[in-house]
């Protein structure tokens, strides 16, 4: 055979396409979750105000209407965004660069190699997430009340940058928080790699189901082991409601112990745990699609 008659490989798209594809899991997460966020926020930082999820719900509702529920969305809308794009981006190209030069032989990533990527995409997200969530958490504790401090993301960003400008008293303030919480990654990726391996050998689902399911459980496993730090973030990130008396991260956790107990650890789970599925599930599925859809997967 003529090398002009040889076929050709089929030329696999750079790293750049899992973040196009992460871009389309924001989109997706975003306008699934927001509203249980919204809620699991006020939980987490107003003891008084609410019974539980179903208050919460109501009173959002009856004061504020449905456009309570998606406060702070603006912010999330193209942070989730960029923050899936650089997130699942990071890790499609974090799989890559890990297989390449750890797993030549086998030819595949194993569960190890899957969460190793997953953790560093985590940590590199976090540099995008601390100001997203900080000017998210701001906006979503305030109740509607004519004296707001905030009237938009951008007066919180601003406010913030002029007072305390960019370092981790300022714009940067949670990250810390932000690291040690997605630093349970672990259980994420390393839980998606299970879920989805069992499913391909055992069921009969599509790909784009078996993304959906994994997605959904997964992330489920994710906010059980991560929910008392992100707890703990949101304390930070909305300082200003407690007279800016949080220095550090031990020092919110601290606070929490001692006015809450332990309980105080697990305000808001129920909307965080009910938002984790469809939000994930949908997530995960968009990402994965556009990566069959391109041959990048």
């Amino acid at each position: 055979m003529s090398q002009e008659e040889a076929p050709k490989k089929k030329q696999q798209p750079g790293g750049y396409i899992g973040f196009v594809a992460g871009v389309f899991s924001g989109i997706a997460k975003n306008t699934v979750g927001h509203p249980f966020d919204t809620i699991k926020v006020r939980l987490q930082t107003d003891s008084t105000r609410f019974k539980g999820p179903l208050d919460c719900c109501y009173k959002t509702l009856t004061t504020q209407g449905v456009r309570g529920f998606y406060l702070g969305f603006t912010p999330p809308l193209f942070g989730w965004i960029m923050m899936d794009s650089i997130m699942l981006g990071s890790l499609h190209n974090y799989r890559r660069i890990i297989q390449r030069n750890f797993y030549q032989e086998e030819g595949k990533l194993d569960l190890k190699g899957h969460i190793f990527a997953g953790v560093l995409a985590g940590w590199t997200v976090s540099f995008i997430a601390a100001p997203v969530e900080l000017a998210k958490v701001k906006l979503q504790v305030q109740y509607g009340a004519k004296n707001n401090k905030y009237s938009g993301p951008v007066s919180v960003i601003k406010e913030i940058y002029k007072t305390n400008g960019v370092g981790i008293n300022g714009l940067y303030k949670g990250l810390i928080s932000t690291l040690i919480f997605r630093t349970n990654f672990i259980t994420w990726w390393g839980s998606y790699e299970l879920f989805t391996r069992w499913m391909k050998e055992n069921t009969k689902l599509s790909d784009f189901s078996i993304n959906f399911w994994a997605g959904g459980f997964s992330a489920s496993c994710f906010w059980i082991t991560a929910y008392p730090s992100d707890v703990i973030k949101s304390y930070l990130l909305a300082d200003d409601k407690f007279n800016g008396s949080f220095k550090s991260w031990k020092a919110a956790a601290t606070e929490i112990y001692q006015t809450r107990g332990l309980k105080g650890f697990t305000k808001g789970f129920v909307p965080s745990i009910l938002r984790s599925f469809p939000a994930n599930a949908a997530a995960l599925a968009a990402f994965e699609s556009v990566l069959r859809f391109t041959g990048a997967s």
